[in-house]
């Protein structure tokens, strides 16, 4: 394979310590690093020449699904896909049929929701472990409309009623399942189950709630808000409630920002007046020249309780505004509570909150009462890298370091509503995309996804983002001292550098197969193990296409990728999560066919009818004998 060299850095040392640093954790056996000139040879996980591996030997026994594209979805010989929930799909008793051709806003309302992205799936009954019969929450992050409606080619071209139609598919859908044999089954009498869209009455929380920049024409408080959308990946709190977070918002908006009174605010989260969409074309709400604060509604992590269908969905001011990609919970041994996030755009930074109040374990009413306030207060951190494997938590703190009035805070409810500004001012780690933050819940070390950043330039290469142009994302540890989350000082480490080897620097296993590696990481989980499986989101800029990767995080193969899923063509794969057992994964395929449209399809998965268009959906996939998945 053919080795590519580090570009140069600003730090002319950066990559001799990162070669150092690399070579000292036995990965790459037999590797001799020797400094800048060395990298190379420590970073590209290149094994034997013919790619071979013994797959018995690696502690995820399944037979790998090759590299391909095509229209389908792939999974190992030894295992089963079904189709639980497609775009369109009745949720209640009384939904009507989908039909693509006489879509409509009250069909919509009742359907399961477009393009699937995070997925959550909660035991019935609440504080059980069971496998067979949950909840799954689904978010739906945004539509394609050019994969919705016939004749569309981009959202700005909807009218009115479509424009209805595409509001109705965002949000989440709440969906009670069960199993029954071999085959999962929606339960659409369910009590629990409900859409959450852009209209549903919620609350804002925290210090920010009351903040007169929420002031709108639905909330003189800045305390009553509406609906949720931009959902993109999420997480699953121990007291069973979901975390959801909003992404992408700024494209929903259009509106004059010169002379804007929040013009700074909203450029900086990359609003920029011009909607992808046509919500605001029809619908004040989303024009700021009309609606000025709408946008700050906007980029929070929202809390919901799916166990309660009349419950509002609260919006969790105290972990700051950005584009979360997600936010996911970790209990310390002494019962703190920390919420990692990314925030997914280019240069964009990880963050940690830390409750005030620790965590009550008793499967109680009470208990779960004080559980779901546990994300209203507390403090707030960024995190900065550094080249010797260090890492700190800076906090984000009204009234600390340059979080003054002087900078233009006037309280902490600023500092959190321009949560990017108050990390630029700390100098926090500009990052490569930062999606999913997951915690490895054998070992308690933080994993941080980086999807991406093709923007990287030579002088911009920094800890944790070793790459300019970097193209293929890669996955890095954060490490806890004595697994103490609540630490203002962790270590990172590199655990893989992504894409493919004879186009880029890459860091894997040294026995990975030709054939095995992956590239733009976006979303993980964890088997019971301690294996992370990897989705991945642009995998087709290399030809192949995106899918799942199962990956051991420690011992002798510790980086060694392995596919396990291959997605249809189009088609990112989203939200993998195991059901307790491990038996069960369930999984996302978003936006199957995206390349072609409504008209000219270039799929039509999952249905395969000349007379449905392609669907995002979920799938559920099993072992053929009942197995643990990923287990021999």
């Amino acid at each position: 394979m053919k080795n590519l060299k580090l570009q140069s850095s600003e730090n002319p040392d950066f990559q001799s310590i990162l070669a150092r640093r690399l070579s000292r954790r036995g990965v790459l056996k037999g590797s001799a690093v020797l400094g800048a000139a060395a990298v190379t040879s420590s970073l590209s996980g290149c094994g034997r020449s013919d790619g071979y591996v013994n797959p018995n030997r690696s502690p995820i026994t399944f037979t790998e699904v090759p590299h391909g594209l095509d229209t389908d979805v792939h999974v190992p010989e030894e295992y089963d896909y079904q189709v639980l929930l497609r775009w369109g799909d009745g949720i209640f008793p009384d939904s009507p049929d989908f039909v693509p051709l006489k879509q409509t806003e009250s069909s919509q309302l009742k359907q399961f929701g477009f393009n699937n992205d995070f997925i959550g799936y909660l035991p019935l009954p609440l504080g059980s472990n069971n496998s067979d019969h949950g909840l799954l929450v689904v978010n739906h992050e945004y539509t394609s409309s050019h994969l919705m409606f016939p004749d569309v080619r981009s959202d700005v071209e909807l009218d009115r009623e479509q424009t209805r139609v595409d509001i109705a598919a965002h949000g989440l859908s709440i969906i009670e399942i069960q199993r029954s044999r071999k085959e999962w089954q929606v339960l659409k009498d369910s009590k629990y189950n409900r859409r959450i869209t852009p209209h549903t009455p919620a609350v804002m929380t925290g210090a920010a709630a009351g903040s007169k920049r929420f002031t709108t024409y639905y909330s003189n408080d800045g305390v009553k808000t509406l609906g949720t959308y931009g959902n993109c990946a999420g997480g699953v709190t121990p007291w069973g409630t979901i975390l959801t977070g909003e992404e992408n918002i700024n494209y929903f908006f259009m509106g004059e920002l010169d002379g804007h009174p929040e013009e700074q605010t909203y450029r900086r989260f990359g609003f920029d007046g011009k909607a992808r969409g046509s919500w605001g074309t029809y619908f004040d709400r989303w024009d700021l020249t009309k609606t000025p604060n709408e946008g700050l509604h906007m980029g929070w992590v929202v809390e919901i309780d799916p166990f309660d269908p009349d419950s509002k969905p609260m919006k969790r001011t105290a972990l700051g505004r950005c584009k979360h990609e997600g936010c996911n919970i970790y209990i310390t041994q002494d019962n703190s509570v920390v919420a990692y996030t990314g925030d997914d755009q280019k240069f964009e930074y990880v963050y940690k909150f830390v409750s005030a109040h620790k965590y009550l374990p008793e499967q109680t009413e009470q208990a779960r009462k004080h559980n779901m306030r546990l994300l209203e207060e507390g403090t707030l951190y960024v995190a900065k890298l550094h080249s010797d494997g260090k890492l700190n938590w800076l906090p984000l703190v009204f009234g600390e370091g340059l979080l003054t009035q002087e900078n233009g805070f006037a309280s902490q409810a600023d500092v959190l509503i321009e949560s990017r500004k108050a990390a630029d001012l700390v100098q926090a780690t500009p990052m490569d995309r930062p999606e999913d933050v997951e915690v490895n819940p054998v070992s308690g070390k933080v994993y941080v996804n980086l999807t991406k950043n093709g923007d990287r330039k030579p002088n911009e290469l920094s800890p944790g983002n070793p790459r300019s142009y970097n193209h293929g994302g890669q996955i890095v540890e954060f490490i806890a001292p004595d697994d103490d989350h609540t630490s203002d000082e962790f270590k990172w480490e590199i655990f893989i550098l992504a894409g493919k080897p004879d186009e880029m620097v890459t860091y894997y296993h040294p026995q990975t197969p030709e054939q095995s590696w992956l590239a733009c990481p976006d979303n993980c989980a964890f088997d019971n193990k301690g294996n992370i499986w990897v989705a991945t989101d642009g995998a087709e800029s290399f030809g192949v296409a995106d899918g799942l990767w199962a990956i051991p995080t420690e011992g002798e193969y510790r980086g060694l990728p392995k596919r396990f899923l291959r997605t249809p063509i189009g088609a990112e794969l989203c939200g993998p999560y195991f059901s307790p057992d491990n038996r069960t994964l369930f999984c996302s395929i978003q936006h199957p066919g995206n390349g072609g449209s409504f008209d000219e399809p270039q799929t039509r998965w999952p249905d395969n009818s000349l007379n449905l268009p392609a669907r995002p959906s979920v799938i559920v996939v099993t072992k053929k004998n009942g197995g643990v998945i990923g287990e021999a």
